[in-house]
């Protein structure tokens, strides 16, 4: 399908014809693009000779606006609604260099059929490799041993620690969302079996994932690592709660990547502070936390602050991911990374 008229099958699109213009915040523009991608993208579309355009409200910049036909979009864009599209009469595709959507596009810009696409994908390898790690480290106890050693100076002693090691452990994912498939992924490397809660992942796809489906409190009982990697709305607020934690076995390590809110923090503070449970928490509630919160005293504690996600260099894949997507729109072909109407209540 053309990206121009998504009702009819047409013709390729000759490659710099395509009218774009940047929106987000101008800082933004080198974080996200490599000088190599954005000499790519001024080779296949038409960019006007301008800053990015972080606010509609400036003099001018409906004006700088009003040929274009794609947006790449980025942190810091402004909202864009009903008042903004009708600036923008020839509006066909907005291509978001970042993750999500949900911030700063309206219902209206899928009411008038504009196509959209996220770099969320790309914003997952890092969160992913974050969960690996930290399952990896988390379970062989590095932050136990390392409190150890700085408390005593002694050789390891694993007296009193739980299970150490990533050998046959059973890892349970909490959301088969981009995040979670990529975990999956990295999983193989371990000899590891891995349990998925998602209420949309049914017993075919579960297989061809090569992972188990099973319900949450299931997972919870069984599992040596429980990883949180759902989005945050209203129904998957407070999911891992004080029953879910109470199922855990002692030892059990908890990483949460998502956001804070999903897990019970109270209940969550309750057992670590008793030791039963581990965790590597890159998001908390509040974030961050207070200087005297007592999870900043734990050895069975790691807490970073909310560094999972794109990162130093991890930033220009999101820029590259982001050409990838314009260069498929120049060439007629759609989007592999849309995000749709209908998927928006249960994506981050």
């Amino acid at each position: 399908m053309n990206w121009m008229e998504p009702a009819v099958t047409t013709n390729h699109q000759q490659a710099g014809t395509i009218k774009a213009a940047f929106v987000m915040g101008r800082n933004n523009l080198p974080t996200l693009f490599s000088p190599e991608d954005l000499a790519r993208l001024r080779g296949i579309v038409t960019l006007p000779d301008a800053e990015p355009v972080a606010d509609f409200t400036v003099p001018g910049a409906f004006e700088l606006l009003a040929d274009a036909e794609l947006l790449i979009t980025g942190w810091g864009a402004p909202t864009i609604d009903s008042f903004v599209l009708d600036h923008l009469p020839r509006l066909r595709c907005i291509v978001h260099a970042a993750g999500t959507v949900k911030t700063f596009l309206s219902p209206e810009v899928y009411a008038r059929g504009i196509q959209v696409s996220s770099s969320a994908a790309a914003n997952a390898v890092p969160v992913a490799e974050f969960t690996f790690a930290a399952i990896v480290m988390g379970l062989k106890r590095a932050r136990r041993f390392s409190e150890q050693l700085r408390a005593t100076g002694a050789s390891r002693n694993a007296a009193g620690f739980p299970p150490i090691g990533t050998n046959g452990v059973t890892i349970g994912l909490v959301g088969a969302s981009r995040v979670g498939r990529q975990v999956i992924g990295l999983l193989k490397n371990l000899d590891a079996r891995v349990l998925v809660y998602d209420p949309y992942l049914d017993a075919v796809e579960a297989s061809n994932l090569g992972v188990e489906s099973v319900a949450l409190d299931q997972l919870c009982a069984l599992s040596d690592v429980v990883s949180v990697h759902a989005p945050d709305i209203t129904e998957t607020r407070g999911i891992i709660g004080a029953r879910q934690l109470r199922l855990m076995k002692d030892g059990t390590l908890v990483i949460n990547t998502a956001r804070g809110a999903l897990i019970d923090a109270a209940a969550l503070t309750a057992e670590l502070v008793s030791g039963r449970l581990d965790a590597y928490l890159d998001v908390t509630v509040p974030e961050p936390l207070p200087a005297d919160s007592v999870l900043h005293t734990l050895p069975n504690v790691v807490l970073t602050p909310h560094i999972a996600g794109a990162m130093g260099n991890e930033i220009h894949r999101l820029g590259s991911h982001a050409v990838m997507e314009v260069r498929r729109l120049s060439e007629g072909l759609p989007l592999a990374y849309p995000v749709l109407a209908a998927d928006l209540a249960r994506i981050a």
